[in-house]
């Protein structure tokens, strides 16, 4: 995924109300930026950090540019706009850049499933072949070189852990696939200290046939691409 146009660099000064941040150009102009995470973004948004941003042509927008990726004072990329997630991991089922996933024909995005009224991201199918359902999660909550989600507790991913346990209860393929979008990472993990049931979940999960996959991108300023598997930890 190349950025077109090419994203802009300024220093952050701080985020707040969780959808904005702001932030000072190389030049010296102050602009407040639109931030499309609703997590914590832990280690993702410290003062003095670089920040990168897409600008749109959209004038009906309050704020018309966005926040997409960090740049931390230690060198490492992280994709902070969640967005990207899906993104990214269609483009690479697209291209055939995820060995777990390959020779499905169609690709459905958004389809309604379960029985808790959910949408799942992704849901491949081939003749012949069971329904695969793909929930995707971005990963940028990292210590050190271990990756881990959630961020803070999440009750939407557990809803989504048990749908996906009734997705694999019923013959079919249920994916979750974490993708890490922080270049410092080099393993998964679920995150026990942040949220224990969401843990507990992960393993019953996989235990009850739900494929758990870790996918790393390639960051940096000019774009991004999901390229390589990292160990999955539980």
């Amino acid at each position: 995924m190349k950025f077109s146009p090419e994203l802009q660099s300024a220093t952050l000064i701080q985020r707040y109300k969780r959808f904005l941040a702001d932030v000072v150009t190389p030049a010296g102009e102050h602009l407040t930026l639109h931030c499309p995470n609703t997590g914590a973004m832990t280690g993702c948004a410290t003062p003095g950090d670089t920040v990168w941003y897409s600008a749109s042509e959209n004038t009906k927008r309050k704020y018309a540019h966005t926040w997409e990726m960090t740049q931390t004072q230690q060198g490492a990329f992280i994709c902070v706009n969640t967005l990207r997630a899906n993104q990214l991991v269609k483009e690479a089922i697209v291209e055939n850049r995820i060995a777990e996933l390959l020779d499905y024909s169609v690709i459905k995005s958004e389809v309604k499933y379960g029985e808790e009224g959910s949408r799942i991201d992704f849901m491949l199918q081939a003749e012949g072949r069971p329904e695969c359902y793909i929930e995707v999660k971005s990963v940028t909550l990292a210590d050190k070189d271990n990756g881990y989600f959630p961020d803070a507790v999440t009750l939407r991913g557990q809803k989504h852990l048990r749908e996906l346990m009734s997705v694999a209860a019923a013959g079919k393929r249920a994916v979750l696939l974490f993708a890490v979008l922080h270049s410092a990472i080099e393993r998964f993990s679920p995150a026990r200290h942040i949220d224990p049931k969401y843990a507990q979940l992960l393993n019953e999960a996989q235990k009850q046939g739900v494929e758990i996959l870790a996918y790393k991108a390639e960051l940096s300023a000019d774009n991004m691409t999901l390229i390589s598997t990292l160990p999955v930890v539980l």
